[in-house]
Order: C-alpha cells, then structure tokens, then sequence
C-alpha cells in the first residue's frame, strides 16, 4: 500500500494549510493514500496548528480513512481514504481557528458523499488570514453554486478571536457531477452593499464609524451608485466574544460578486477598518476580473472536479490560486492554462483561467 502513497511536499509555494486541505479533500475523493511532508515549513510555528488538525479530521470522518501524524505541531501525516458517507458530522477547532476553512476541505468531498451531508463547524467565524463567514455566505455560495449544487449555511453562534466559540450548520446533499461555470463577462457594478458589525462589549458607533469611512472611500472613485452598508450589533445570544468587522461586497450587470473585508483589532482605529476594506473592494474592481482575490484559489478545487471545460477571468493570480492549481494537476486528470486576458483597456490587469475538469462522478448516486 506504502509504495501507491501519493507523496505531497507541504512546504513548497504558498506552504500552508492550504495544500492540505486541496490534496486531503481530493485524497478522500479520488481514494489515493497521500503523504504529506513538511507541513507549514517555512511558517513561525510549522506543523499543524489546531484549525489544521480539525480539517484533517473532519475528512477522516467523512470517508472513515485512516490518519497518522495528526497531532498539534505535527510535520508529517500520512492519510488513507474509505468510502464517503453523509450522515452528521462535527468539527472544533477549539479555538479562534476559521469554520470556514473547515467548510473549504469538506464541501468537495460531501458533494460526492452516499447521502445528504450536515456539518458542525465550531470555532471562529470572522478569522484573520481566512474568508469571514459573511464573506462566504454573500459572496462565495451563490458563485460556487454555479457549478450546480446547493447547500445551506446556517450561522448558530459567531465566534472571535482569541477563544472562537462560533458555530455553523452547513447542509449539503450529494450530486452525480459538476457542471463547469463561465465567468468571463464582468459586466458594470449595478449596487455595493456591505454590513458593518460589533458584538460583545463594543458599542454601535464603531460599526458606524467604520460604514461611513467605507462609503466615503467608495464615493472617491465611484460617484453615482448607491452604497448601502448596514450597521449591525450582533445580538448577545448569537455570537461569542467580543468582535468587530466589516464587509462590502459589489454586484455586476451579469451576477458577479465582488468584495473586500476587514477585522477591527484593539488599538486600530475603525476608520481605517472601513477604508481598508472599501480599498481591497476598490482594488478588485480595478483589474477588470469577474472574482476578486479571495474567491479565485477556492473555485480551483471545483473547477478540476466538473465536467467540461471552465473559464474564469481574474485578477493578477495569488501565490494561493498558483498553489491550488498545482497540486490539483498532481493528484487528478484536470489541466489548467491561465492566459493573460486580451483587454482592449490596457490599464486592466486581467488573466484567464481555464480548466479541463477530470469530471468526477459519484459513484454512490
């Protein structure tokens, strides 16, 4: 069995989490064994982290593989899928660690389960270096639905850094296969909407503070659309901790979703939340790509599921997306081409990314 090992070198390219979660989640998929060396190696703390290790685990579960190595600070595990099953299943990262990240290594593999899928997915739901769970909700479900599945994401709790304590619901149903998507055409940006949000001991000023910042920032570049960013205190009995953040999201002509996002921390001033969020949205409008930074590396594992051919134009590409995209090629059938897009507009950076999916079937349905 050892000699068929798939061998996987964690700590080349991005060198994070990410690897593991792209070849465990194909892993389960595809029934290959993995190695993977040199978890987060070029990390200040490498091995798994406990957000890692939770990701690991819920795949173990899913498919009642086998796992060796997993424990905190782990370099090396070796992992070997069953056969996927839906049923309920249960993650916590105990800590602030991204229920969304924990959603991105499970949702390929529960699409090709026997039966429907709910995930419980505890820990932090608006993260540093992860999408926040609005994010997910408003930008990434409707786009990824696209490849023709659906699936429910129910926010119980929301949970903070340090101590996390949130809790999502995600409710999925097998399919037979993916279809390929084609995001190419940008189209205008009809509206820009967001929510502003504080919870715990922080007053409501602050998501205040941090709407109006983002809005006067937008107004600076585009003047005649409507921005409608709502202030929101998160209700005591729905989120854990104390937390602040904010999201804007605009939408196009031809329904593509576009955003920029950022977490208050102490001692940064909600202006600047505001601002930084309304510059990575402004920032993703400007190359002219029909995704923005973060949605590009989370549709790559789609893509090289579906069937047939599909096209996504983007931004500059991410050392994430890169990352994704080479150890989609190394563990299945698909083929990827990105191209520099052929803009009459010359100030717009723009590429596409193309993809001969391997077209997975289910073999349960």
């Amino acid at each position: 069995m050892d000699a068929d090992r798939v061998e996987i070198d964690g700590g080349i390219m991005e060198g994070g989490g990410q690897i593991l979660r792209v070849s465990t989640a194909l892993s389960c998929l595809l029934g290959l064994p993995l190695r993977v060396r040199r978890i987060r190696a070029g990390r200040s703390q490498p091995g798994l982290r406990p957000q890692h290790l939770s990701g690991l685990e819920i795949i173990r579960d899913l498919c009642e593989g086998k796992l060796e190595g997993g424990e905190i600070g782990s370099t090396e595990i070796t992992f070997t899928p069953g056969k996927i099953k839906g049923g309920t299943h249960i993650a916590d990262t105990k800590t602030a660690g991204s229920v969304c990240l924990l959603m991105q290594v499970a949702m390929p593999c529960v699409l090709f389960a026997a039966s429907p899928s709910e995930l419980h997915l505890k820990g932090g739901t608006n993260a540093e270096m992860a999408p926040q769970i609005d994010y997910t909700v408003m930008v990434f479900k409707p786009i990824v639905e696209k490849f023709n599945f659906t699936f429910n994401c129910d926010i119980k709790k929301r949970g903070y850094y340090p101590q996390g304590g949130g809790e999502v619901v995600v409710q999925m149903s097998p399919v037979k296969e993916l279809s390929p998507i084609n995001l190419t055409e940008r189209g205008t940006v009809t509206k820009i909407h967001g929510r502003a949000f504080v919870a715990g001991a922080l007053p409501i000023k602050l998501a205040k503070d941090m709407a109006a910042a983002a809005v006067r920032c937008i107004r600076k570049e585009i003047r005649d659309l409507y921005i409608n960013i709502q202030p929101v205190r998160e209700p005591d009995d729905q989120a854990f901790g104390t937390g602040s953040g904010i999201i804007v999201v605009a939408e196009t002509s031809t329904g593509c979703l576009l955003a920029g996002s950022s977490l208050g921390k102490r001692g940064k001033n909600s202006d600047k939340v505001g601002i930084e969020a309304a510059e990575i949205l402004l920032r993703n409008l400007k190359h002219g790509g029909t995704v923005d930074d973060s949605l590009q590396d989370q549709l790559i594992i789609f893509m090289a599921l579906a069937k047939g051919v599909s096209r996504v134009k983007s931004g500059p590409i991410t050392l994430h997306t890169q990352t994704a995209i080479h150890f989609a090629e190394q563990l299945t059938k698909a083929k990827f081409t990105v191209t520099k897009s052929e803009e009459e507009d010359p100030s717009k950076d723009s590429y596409i990314i193309e993809c001969q999916g391997m077209g997975m079937i289910n073999p349960n349905l």
